[in-house]
């Protein structure tokens, strides 16, 4: 999956769970917060995500070496790229044997960075947050912070060495190429352009991994209709049978955000309906043989799970029988059981 967004928390555990046979929620859960083989951090497109905490070095390396920009606030504002030194190197510091809450971060932060770092100059959702804060997702990207367990409503961070013992971000190069591998081996062919926005890489950044990985040997173009894209190299392999079935993906699932062109997975009246102005994942989607034929929702009452699918077309008998099951899936995860209305879906897009 090259990771699961994990913004809506719920939404990231049934794109995990729904690809693991017969899973349900605390399977999830226990990964991240028990076992630690997976861990809730800032990926692709400084994004809360889910990924393997094996793959953390490869993520971090990469990450770190795209340079993405702070935001744009006021000079008067905005940290110098010394100031986040010191933010990154202070967060690996007080979380390296805690998990704290915003608010506790804020106060060691103070001690150990100095008040600057903590002015309360950030606009943020009709407030002032503390300065630090514009670093969070670089800290986490340089591997000196990932999301700890809640602290009842309260989220917390952590130092993610604290769960992998002898954590180094893998080199910058190497990491680069070898996750422009696997997103190849997963969602490929695809072009540099293709890798860049599934990333929200800088300008230039994809052209000059791919260029790389294409002078190493690691990956080989092919041709798919009007235009060439990329897989791993020796990885050309055709499969001997069309995509087929239903599925409900959740918010923002990796199929969905990570497949391209667009106009092939979310053909014709699709783009109208389940993209929003052009980004995918604002609306959970059904996927009939591997396209998206229509979005669906689902609404907890109870011990039951109201699921509303809105298929683009009539669902054959065939097809409704595999949307029951899909809807069984999806409740299943939750421990809930489902009730299936087939028809119009009223809710929005999710920001």
């Amino acid at each position: 999956m090259c990771g699961a967004h994990a913004q809506i928390a719920t939404a990231g555990e049934l794109s995990v769970g729904l690809r693991l046979a017969g899973a349900v929620r605390d399977d999830v859960r226990r990964a991240v917060w028990e076992d630690r083989t997976l861990v809730r951090t800032f990926g692709p497109r400084g994004t809360v995500h889910l990924l393997t905490t094996r793959d953390l070095p490869m993520w971090t390396g990469a990450l770190s070496a795209l340079d993405r920009p702070l935001p744009s606030f006021d000079r008067s504002v905005r940290l110098t790229p010394d100031e986040v030194d010191q933010v990154v190197a202070g967060i690996a510091t007080v979380l390296a044997d805690a998990a704290l809450t915003v608010d506790d971060l804020t106060e060691a932060l103070a001690e150990e960075v100095g008040p600057w770092a903590v002015e309360r100059t950030m606009p943020a959702f009709q407030q002032l947050w503390p300065r630090w804060r514009m670093a969070v997702d670089v800290a986490a990207n340089r591997g000196a912070l990932c999301f700890g367990p809640d602290s009842g409503r309260k989220v917390t961070y952590t130092n993610p060495h604290r769960w992998l013992p002898g954590f180094t971000p893998m080199p910058g190069p190497a990491a680069e190429r070898l996750l422009l591998r696997r997103y190849l081996a997963t969602y490929g062919p695809a072009t540099a352009a293709h890798v860049g926005r599934w990333l929200s890489a800088p300008a230039g950044w994809a052209d000059r991994v791919v260029a790389a990985a294409a002078a190493a040997g690691e990956i080989e173009p092919v041709r798919v209709g009007a235009w060439t894209g990329w897989l791993p190299a020796g990885d050309l392999a055709v499969p001997d049978t069309a995509p087929s079935g239903v599925r409900l993906l959740p918010y923002f699932d990796a199929y969905g955000v990570g497949c391209h062109p667009r106009d092939l997975v979310f053909p014709g009246r699709a783009a109208d309906r389940a993209l929003n102005r052009g980004q995918a994942g604002n609306y959970p989607v059904l996927l009939v043989d591997g396209t998206v034929a229509g979005v669906w929702h689902q609404k907890r009452a109870g011990r039951f799970l109201d699921v509303t699918v809105e298929p683009l077309d009539p669902p054959a008998p065939a097809r409704r029988r595999e949307l029951t099951e899909q809807a069984e899936r999806v409740a299943a995860f939750q421990g809930l059981t489902p009730r299936l209305t087939i028809g119009p879906v009223t809710v929005g897009p999710h920001a």
